[in-house]
């Protein structure tokens, strides 16, 4: 499927399972218990998403340190910025896609495959966890 489809049906599709949810979790509990959940779910979701940003931030600044490449830490942060998107979007479906993006095993997951699907071109090699920059010198002979 097109890209531009993708992004259709998710405008289309996405409203209308919120809008469901919403529906049905207000019969079952009310309105005004239904607005405070959801609420609670985004304040929720916005502290953790700031304490696991924190955390990727400084895993990130300790491979840049030790001369390795932060491919997945990058990605994470990026997925962490998603995941808060998703978590402040009114709604249940969202917010329960922002709270998987936030365990971190799958988060890590998710961004490994990422990166083989997406970056697996002539020439990129991923990330090794134990990679290591090697210091040398060199002189040229003519």
């Amino acid at each position: 499927m097109r890209p531009l489809r993708w992004l259709i049906a998710l405008f289309v599709l996405v409203p209308l399972v919120e809008i469901y949810l919403l529906v049905e979790i207000g019969e079952v509990i009310g309105a005004f218990r239904t607005v405070i959940l959801v609420v609670a779910t985004a304040l929720l979701g916005a502290t953790l998403v700031r304490a696991q940003g924190l955390v990727t931030l400084a895993r990130l600044q300790t491979e840049l340190q030790h001369g390795e490449t932060p491919a997945v830490a990058m990605l994470e942060g990026v997925m962490l910025l998603v995941a808060g998107v998703l978590l402040l979007t009114p709604g249940f479906f969202t917010d329960a896609l922002g709270f998987l993006i936030l365990v971190p095993s799958l988060r890590t997951r998710l961004a490994h495959w990422l990166l083989e699907r997406f970056m697996s071109g002539p020439g990129f090699h991923p990330p090794r966890q134990d990679s290591r920059t090697l210091d040398g010198e060199y002189r040229r002979e003519d």
